[in-house]
């Protein structure tokens, strides 16, 4: 058995239906493919995501997908000193990903891309030395999918990416390993998400608390995947101190995020890479859905433009506007990484202090430059050598 399309995307996560819907759109056939029998499950996120995304990548805020409607975030330090953020608006909203992943593949459908869930793509197929499309197993029976470009957006193991020679390595380190329960809990501001921090709570990470009910929320924990320690060892030791029972546990969900090493070559011939495959991650918070979306919105243009002038090559463009725009940004958010990798326990109860009385508005809006400006202004730090020295590493 075999079918024909202008394009096959595989995975149906957040970037692959969005580059569907895309194409589809501007009058391309699409087959958009996933190897999950229910599209969106299981989940690997804690479902959080800004406000600002549905006008951006024209994503209707449907009450569907949405739990809950966020106003800012709490920090909490190892000592527990408390950083609030809180606006009048709605900063973001706790997303329901497998009803949200779904309507995206519908929108995807609407759009009119063929949506086939319960697909996995094996093998590329190669023909007089080019690639030409991709071998999959359409419920348990054998299938070749032709197709001008083939979109990898089969996450953090990208098996179509991996078979076309995309080199997509990272080390371990540039992972981190998540464990996250959907329980019963109470006591937390729930307009808020909250977030501790420590290296005995949650090393290189953060413990975080995702309302999405008065009662109800994501409690989970990221930390480095080469961690001798599991996450859920952690994640369980930080409920233990805070006397929270583990006891109502309604879904567990357990993950790997690429904070690091993104994808140098973002298309090869007529394959490109998009999404967690591609490495388009938050390297700081681990967030991947507003970076995929706009990863999407770039590869389906390029995808378009090469379609339409019948030359694949166009299909480069898409690594070169991403690295320009997003690549470098991502590099630069790397690096507060690698040196708040370097912070005492001491540090960020003294860090937290100190952004408590700083502008939060601009904290909270991820300006790293502000932060070290408030940071650099303060006694405890000007007189620590150590201290200097790591934040003038950001500047």
């Amino acid at each position: 058995m075999s079918w024909r399309y202008d394009v096959v995307v595989v995975g149906a996560g957040i970037a692959g239906p969005i580059v569907a819907r895309n194409v589809a759109r501007a009058g391309y056939s699409v087959l958009l493919i996933d190897k999950k029998a229910a599209i969106g499950t299981p989940k690997q996120c804690a479902e959080g995501i800004s406000i600002k995304v549905f006008d951006k990548y024209d994503i209707p805020y449907d009450k569907r997908f949405i739990n809950r409607e966020i106003y800012g975030a709490k920090l909490y330090s190892p000592s527990g000193y408390e950083l609030e953020m809180r606006y009048k608006e709605v900063s973001g909203v706790i997303l329901e990903r497998k009803v949200f992943d779904k309507m995206l593949a519908y929108y995807a459908a609407k759009a009119g891309a063929d949506v086939l869930a319960r697909t996995e793509a094996t093998d590329i197929i190669r023909k007089d030395g080019k690639i030409a499309g991709i071998k999959a197993k359409h419920e348990g029976e054998p299938v070749e999918i032709y197709a001008d470009v083939i979109v990898a957006a089969d996450g953090v193991e990208s098996t179509i990416a991996r078979k076309a020679g995309i080199n997509t390595y990272a080390p371990p380190h540039e992972f981190d390993s998540s464990y996250e329960y959907e329980m019963l809990i109470e006591g937390f501001d729930p307009d808020l998400i909250h977030l501790w921090f420590g290296n005995e709570v949650a090393p290189r990470g953060y413990v975080w608390v995702f309302p999405k009910d008065e009662d109800r929320a994501n409690v989970g924990i990221g930390i480095n995947s080469d961690n001798p320690q599991t996450a859920k060892y952690y994640l369980d030791k930080w409920l233990k101190e805070n006397n929270i029972p583990a006891k109502k546990l309604l879904e567990i969900n357990v993950g790997l995020v690429p904070v690091g090493g993104f994808v140098k070559e973002l298309a090869k011939d007529n394959v490109v890479v998009v999404g967690d495959a591609a490495r388009q991650v938050n390297p700081m918070h681990g967030g991947g859905m507003g970076e995929a979306m706009n990863a999407a919105t770039i590869a389906s243009k390029w995808i378009v433009k090469a379609l339409e002038e019948e030359n694949i090559s166009l299909l480069q463009n898409y690594t070169k506007e991403w690295w320009e725009k997003d690549g470098k940004r991502l590099e630069k958010v790397l690096k507060v990484r690698h040196v708040t990798e370097k912070l005492t326990d001491e540090d960020l109860d003294l860090f937290i202090q100190i952004l408590s009385g700083a502008d939060t508005e601009k904290i909270a809006g991820g300006d790293y430059g502000e932060v070290i400006k408030a940071l650099l202004k303060h006694p405890k730090v000007i007189l620590s050598p150590r201290r200097i020295k790591l934040l003038k590493q950001l500047l």
